[in-house]
């Protein structure tokens, strides 16, 4: 290496050895960066290289063919500008400037952080400026960087809740998804346990054991409950596993939801499904076991009546025959819900049977006061379906949105029934909703059991929405309902279009 600056040898004969030191000999022995893994130049004004320590020699001669004298040379060329601006502003500032950029060298381009330190020495009356050069290879740590941020990006991006906890269980970062799926914000998160969105309903000695799971190492898998800040159940099936430094010691925990509410629903669905078929089935027995003995009452019942003149026991006689006929279209409903229909599919007009249906509703006394308000689509296309059980299907919803309005007491509130039909890709969708009393959670989720009513006494048998829910599955349909007390009910019906 060739060096500009010719310095005065002194010898420790001439001068004491304790007042020898790097500012007296400016060129000191340079090996003494030798065995440090990092990369060391002396540099002159000019950036001209006049020493470098055996790292930065064994790189530069491994991935070129020949030894540059100038330090720039080694820059990236797109990066040469900005370094030598700041090898510059040491020179004209005196301080130490640092900038990270890549050596390009013929066999590899490696990722650098640079400091450049100012060194002012005067040796016999001259001043000569040196700038003491440190390079550390940064590609490995900027290959981790990277690798960190896309990790970063993912899980910010992904909609799995996913959170982190130290060893103490206590929340140290949260995703979006997180955040939106407990309701709570991040900052009423961060530093707390995730016990405050439990649920309660898992025992201690569950979590006593996911704790021993996870403390030892081992990834811990379950599903739980918990609850969102509104209260509401938050269903997930959890996965929890420990974070582990370079010396394979815990320091953390990485926990990732996956969301079981559709699954839950589906579930819950599967049930009701499977209790409206037992019901069905059981349905069938008791209408045949009951309906005999019902005819001979109902027999004998006309019997005695042609048999007296007595008014009181007339009176009587008939109110046991309005009762008799009660149970026997009980009983005619339990049969037509609990058989495959017989009835002939035909191409139906589904906008013709909603009007059908509303003119039959309007005809009620009830429904004098009420506004109907009907939005049919023309491109609603014709189903081959049953004209007289999908009209039975639309009078049944119907007069139930009748009897919930006039259950209202408020005289200002409006009354008004909404039924709009339209086609959405691969369904018909057709809505009832009116401004009636609405459904309580309690008793939403009984509307389609059979027998299960809200009205008082003698003026409803629970019937209507159970065989109505019968006969839309029989069309392969959905029957919905969305209903908050007081605010109203919604009843939503998709019949599948056939291709």
């Amino acid at each position: 290496m060739r060096s500009p600056v010719k310095s005065k040898k002194i010898s420790a004969a001439n001068k004491p050895a304790k007042s020898e030191s790097m500012s007296d000999i400016p060129l000191f022995g340079f090996d003494l960066f030798d065995s440090l893994p990092d990369m060391y130049f002396l540099l002159d004004a000019n950036g001209e290289i006049l020493k470098l320590n055996n790292k930065s020699d064994e790189i530069i001669k491994s991935n070129l063919k020949s030894t540059p004298t100038n330090f720039l040379d080694l820059v990236d060329l797109c990066n040469r500008e900005g370094v030598n601006n700041i090898f510059f502003q040491c020179l004209s500032f005196g301080k130490t400037t640092e900038i990270e950029t890549q050596f390009l060298l013929e066999k590899k381009e490696i990722d650098v952080r640079i400091s450049f330190a100012f060194h002012k020495f005067h040796i016999d009356g001259k001043k000569i400026e040196y700038v003491f050069t440190v390079v550390k290879d940064i590609t490995e740590e900027k290959t981790k960087e990277i690798e960190l941020q896309r990790f970063f990006n993912i899980v910010e991006s992904s909609l799995n809740p996913i959170l982190i906890t130290d060893l103490h269980g206590k929340m140290i970062y949260v995703n979006p998804a997180f955040v939106k799926a407990s309701g709570f914000n991040k900052e009423e998160l961060i530093g707390k346990n995730p016990r405050i969105f439990g649920s309660g309903k898992l025992n201690k000695k569950f979590w006593d054991k996911m704790w021993q799971t996870i403390s030892s190492g081992k990834v811990w898998f379950g599903e739980v409950e918990d609850r969102k800040k509104s209260g509401e159940p938050f269903y997930t099936q959890l996965l929890i596993s420990p974070i582990f430094d370079k010396d394979d010691k815990v320091t953390g925990y990485f926990g990732i939801h996956r969301d079981l509410s559709e699954k839950r629903t589906l579930e819950k669905q599967l049930i009701h499904t499977q209790k409206m078929e037992s019901i069905g089935t059981l349905a069938a027995g008791i209408a045949h076991e009951v309906g005999n003995p019902l005819a001979s009452i109902s027999a004998l019942v006309q019997v005695a009546q042609r048999s007296t003149e007595d008014i009181f026991i007339k009176e009587k006689l008939d109110l046991v025959k309005s009762q008799v006929t009660r149970i026997s279209k009980i009983i005619r409903d339990l049969v037509d819900f609990s058989r495959p229909s017989n009835f002939e599919l035909q191409r139906v007009n589904i906008n013709e049977c909603l009007k059908e249906s509303i003119e039959i509703t309007k005809v009620g006394t009830k429904a004098k006061t009420i506004e109907f308000d009907v939005k049919l689509s023309d491109d609603v296309p014709n189903l081959p379906l049953v004209a007289d059980q999908l009209e039975q299907v639309f009078v049944n919803i119907l007069l139930n949105a009748v009897d919930a309005i006039n259950e209202v007491k408020e005289d200002k509130k409006e009354k008004r029934i909404s039924i709009e039909s339209a086609f959405s890709r691969e369904e018909i969708i057709i809505t009832f909703k009116d401004t009636g009393s609405g459904i309580s959670e309690e008793n939403i989720t009984k509307i389609f059991e059979p027998f299960f009513t809200t009205k008082s006494q003698g003026r409803g048998t629970g019937l209507g929405l159970w065989v109505s829910y019968g006969i839309i599955k029989s069309f392969q349909g959905k029957l919905e309902v969305q209903s908050n007390t007081g605010m109203g009910t919604t009843f939503t019906i998709k019949l599948p279009v056939e291709k």
